[in-house]
């Protein structure tokens, strides 16, 4: 498909290619560049045909000139700081994109990896439109239910979801603990739900770049013990914990330096209490902010500078952060919380200490130091991407849902997935 081409699809509303292979689209919601790449390249290796709803964040070159892949940037520029009026303007255009397009959309199957901004209207409204014209829905629950993970679940939020988890034909979870939950919770059959693996992150460059280049690069000392916090920042993400148990292993040594590369996510009072209490670390050097989305082509410096990823969490299912780091080969420290024990072998990939307990966790920073995980790293890294890629692949990832997608296009019922 040319760029012109290309270009042109995401204005018609209309797929230009009748395939005899499987079709379907990929409502992304704009957002998650890694798992929205992740599996539609893995989809378009496997044979499927995709109409990928998407944004200029996720205007991928690798599709421009490929057959199989009608790209419709429905979402446009979703970068943070627009004015309401813009705001606005994209809402109205995503919605009215997203109506049009359904209307003369071909691939019958409708796979939603993220709801849109209004999230009560993508789970009732939109839903009931897109049966209405005949779609089958197959849905990717990340999380299962945000709200009450980070305390501002509502009668509202929980009933929307209900209706959201009734009309999807079909849901992918990433653990055997959140298909419980939709079972128990939302009283959503066992037969609809397939529990996937978290696809492993590679969406980043990975180059030649070594752990000493990163360091200096970033501006890290050597010989300093370097942890390393990313990602979104949330009150469920515990990195007030870290942060108590790095002055508790500074009491014993001088050698730690945390990394923070993150971005505050709609916690404006939690941030601010938090970043309080760094102050004095972060003037003294002990902490090296990055308080801002950290672009692609800038990650990998920050995962082969650091020596360990630390995920001090109070409360998740699953992390694609976990991920990211074992792509670079990066042991990880988590607290024992969702699956995050499932995915790490005690003192093969990491070690699990307590949750909300930054004695456990400075336990476990010191334990991690003191291990040949530790004094072995260069030659544990291949180890570690091997363990991820073995576990997590796309490919085990695409062989369940494409089997899910054949069941629908056959019109299988819900027994079609016991």
């Amino acid at each position: 498909m040319s760029d012109a081409n290309y270009r042109q699809a995401a204005v018609d509303y209309e797929p230009k290619i009748e395939h005899p292979q499987a079709s379907v689209a990929l409502l992304t919601g704009g957002s998650d560049r890694p798992y929205a790449y992740g599996l539609s390249t893995s989809l378009v290796s496997k044979g499927i045909t995709l109409d990928f709803i998407g944004s200029d964040q996720l205007d991928f070159p690798e599709f421009r000139h490929q057959p199989q892949v009608s790209f419709f940037n429905l979402h446009g520029d979703l970068r943070p700081g627009a004015s309401f009026a813009k705001k606005l303007s994209r809402f109205l255009a995503c919605y009215g994109g997203l109506i049009r397009y359904a209307a003369a959309a071909k691939p019958r199957i409708f796979h939603i990896l993220w709801n849109n901004r209004l999230e009560w209207i993508d789970r009732t409204l939109l839903l009931l439109y897109y049966r209405s014209l005949g779609k089958r829905i197959v849905l990717t629950a990340h999380n299962v239910n945000q709200a009450r993970r980070e305390g501002s679940d509502t009668l509202l939020n929980r009933a929307t979801l209900r209706i959201q988890y009734r009309l999807a034909d079909h849901i992918f979870v990433h653990t055997e603990k959140m298909k419980l939950e939709l079972v128990d919770d939302f009283r959503v059959p066992p037969a609809r739900i397939t529990v996937i693996p978290f696809g492993i992150n590679n969406s980043v460059p990975d180059t030649g770049l070594t752990p000493s280049e990163a360091k200096r690069k970033l501006g890290v000392q050597e010989g300093k013990r370097i942890l390393l916090f990313y990602g979104r920042i949330r009150p469920s993400k515990g990195l007030e914990y870290l942060l108590a148990a790095l002055r508790e292993n500074l009491t014993r040594s001088e050698d730690y330096q945390l990394i923070i590369a993150g971005w505050p996510d709609k916690c404006e009072d939690y941030w601010a209490a938090v970043r309080k209490t760094m102050q004095e670390d972060v003037q003294r050097g002990r902490i090296m902010l990055r308080a801002e989305v950290i672009p692609d082509d800038q990650t990998e410096a920050y995962f082969k500078a650091a020596d360990v990823l630390v995920l001090p969490y109070r409360e998740i299912f699953q992390s694609g952060v976990i991920f990211l780091g074992y792509n670079f080969g990066l042991p990880v420290i988590a607290t024992d919380v969702g699956s995050l024990r499932d995915d790490i072998e005690e003192g093969k990939t990491g070690f699990v200490c307590k949750p909300e307990d930054p004695v456990s966790l400075a336990s476990a920073i010191e334990k991690y130091f003191a291990s040949d995980m530790y004094r072995e790293l260069n030659s544990r890294r291949p180890q570690i991407r091997a363990y991820a890629a073995e576990r997590h692949s796309w490919d085990v990832v695409c062989e369940k849902t494409i089997g899910v997608y054949r069941a629908l296009e056959r019109g299988s019922g819900a027994a079609a997935f016991a």
